[in-house]
């Protein structure tokens, strides 16, 4: 996996956090706790937009229902 370093500065209960956590869990190192919580957020983001995509309405599709080209065992 390519990586790039990267400096960031936390509130020192974050850095806590993420030292307990590391110990806790087992984690080789802090920067394996914030790439678990970055892909967690990740997937959150992406839940998101795939729950808002779903819920778009397009009508045209109403149109196709009706076509008598579906077949009704998919």
């Amino acid at each position: 996996m390519n990586v790039e370093k990267l400096s960031v500065s936390l509130p020192v209960y974050l850095v806590q956090f993420i030292e307990n956590y590391k110990l806790d869990k087992k984690c080789k190192s802090r920067s394996q706790v914030i790439e678990e919580a970055l892909e967690l957020l990740r997937n959150q983001e992406l839940e998101e937009a795939y729950r808002q995509a779903s819920a778009e309405n397009d009508n045209a599709w109403d149109v196709t229902l009706a076509d008598g080209l579906a077949d009704e065992t998919w």
